[in-house]
């Protein structure tokens, strides 16, 4: 077996017994991403030389220290939204395609401070809106179990990097799904933390009451590795819960006896897929076999869900994104009359139709006249949704459902329906607006296709999740099986 298809805990373990460097390490997977990147397409970025001085000075850290850190030499990816300090940082689009930070968001602080090494920065939809990888102003990123499918989105890099086994693990941003749907869509873990667990400095914005970043990994033991060191207050972002990390390792105990897992019936759609409907089912039976207390519930406002979250993230969007006006950074047109029309013809030229798109229907729900009966509306409604969730948890300690309606759809099949592209995110895009955490694990097949289970939990316990993820998957070996690239 080579050294990239191990995970963390696994790579970890044979560098404690000085089995294996971080620099080996590092080029088993560097041999890799030039075995298969031409056909995945994860990455936007490949920091090879980078990568491969930064794991030499970890081997000398490992040589003169003996001190393992918790993620030392392990190589990864970021999903390019968060800022790197003199590496370029896109957001998949045309108007940052020349843009190289001059500082490092936290978690990448936080995960250079744990010894990782940095393989690159993955593709996404532009400005992470998107639930494909289409609407990436580069290229297409492919699904590692069938190259002619979507990996989903928004973060379909990094998953789809972590799948083909790029990388070790990567992280992304989940605004309504975007961790999430493409860790299901690609039989990979992936997990959205609670609003404000992990901090936001240096994730460049899309909608900022609903974005959070996670990881995606090979397993829940690398999960709860990542979250440990992600995890924490973070006084340069105003959003940043001031809660205790716990230690998410001890998390790993296969016992769900006596658990109360809630199964929503709103979450059974006409629609949905009848193999991926059947998988969460047995998924339900299996955890009552494990000795949990299986029962249907009801989260009755799910149906307002997406229409709350295409008024509310938009208008975030049409706000956030006003920054990008050609004058400070990034992409200037280079032919304009005057200061408006440098404005125009930028934001024209430089941003994708997707982008443009939910900046128009966010300054129309903004703007005077509209703002009391639509955005002000939708805040109220996604009150009722977190109202939803605050009393299934009176009942139940988790909840579990389908992560995406459908496995991966062939590329182009909905590019021309942005609707049908929205409906993606129907069973993800609640527990964003609820503020929630909640992680996918594969849980089936279809076709040769992962289905994935969503698993949600309530605010700042994400430990429960990751123990409930944990015994499923101690249980299964769908997580063990890999695409033939």
């Amino acid at each position: 077996m080579e050294l990239y298809e191990l995970t963390i805990h696994e790579l970890l373990d044979l560098i404690k017994k000085r089995e294996t460097t971080p620099s080996e390490i590092t080029e088993s997977v560097l041999k890799r991403v030039g075995q298969v990147e031409d056909r995945v397409k994860a990455f936007v970025t490949i920091t090879e030389e980078e990568a491969r001085e930064r794991a030499k000075h970890i081997d000398e850290d490992v040589n003169n220290e003996g001190n393992i850190k918790s993620l030392m030499g392990i190589p990864m990816a970021l999903k390019d939204n968060m800022c790197t300090k003199g590496i370029r940082t896109t957001c998949s689009s045309k108007i940052l395609y020349n843009f190289k930070p001059p500082y490092n968001a936290t978690v990448v602080e936080k995960l250079n401070d744990a010894g990782t090494v940095l393989i690159g920065k993955t593709n996404l939809d532009e400005f992470a809106m998107g639930s494909s990888t289409e609407n990436s102003a580069f290229h297409t990123t492919r699904n590692p179990w069938d190259l002619k499918r979507v990996p989903g989105g928004s973060s379909g890099g990094s998953a789809a990097a972590v799948a083909a086994d790029e990388v070790i693990f990567a992280l992304g941003s989940d605004t309504g799904g975007s961790i999430r749907q493409p860790a299901s869509l690609c039989g990979v873990v992936g997990m959205k933390p609670t609003y404000g667990f992990v901090s936001r400095y240096g994730l460049i914005a899309f909608a900022s009451s609903l974005d959070q970043i996670g990881p995606f990994t090979k397993d829940v033991t690398d999960c709860a590795i990542v979250m440990n060191a992600i995890c924490g207050h973070d006084p340069m972002d105003s959003t940043s819960a001031n809660v205790d990390v716990p230690d998410f390792t001890k998390s790993l105990v296969a016992d769900v006896k006596g658990m109360k897992i809630g199964v929503p019936k709103e979450y059974f759609i006409e629609g949905i897929q009848p193999e991926v409907k059947d998988a969460v089912m047995k998924a339900a039976e299996l955890f009552e076999e494990m000795g949990a207390n299986v029962e249907d519930i009801s989260l009755p406002h799910t149906d307002y869900g997406l229409s709350v979250y295409y008024i509310i993230a938009p208008a975030e969007a049409s706000s956030n994104l006003a920054r990008y006006d050609g004058i400070q950074y990034g992409f200037r047109a280079e032919e304009y009359d005057d200061l408006i029309d440098l404005y125009k013809k930028t934001r024209s030229e430089g941003f994708g139709p997707e982008v443009k798109r939910r900046i128009m229907l966010g300054t129309y729900a903004l703007s005077s006249g509209y703002y009391d009966a639509y955005y002000l509306k939708a805040q109220k409604v996604r009150t009722l949704v977190k109202q939803d969730f605050d009393n299934a948890f009176e009942k139940c300690d988790i909840i579990i459902c389908p992560t995406s309606p459908t496995t991966a759809f062939e590329i182009g099949a909905k590019t021309d329906d942005p609707l049908a592209m929205y409906l993606s995110d129907v069973f993800t895009i609640p527990v964003n607006l609820a503020g929630i955490p909640g992680i996918s694990i594969p849980c089936g097949f279809s076709n040769g296709l992962p289905i994935g289970l969503q698993i949600i939990g309530k605010p700042f316990d994400e430990a429960t999740i990751i123990k409930a993820a944990y015994t499923f998957e101690q249980a299964t070996d769908y997580h063990k099986q890999k695409p033939n690239l």
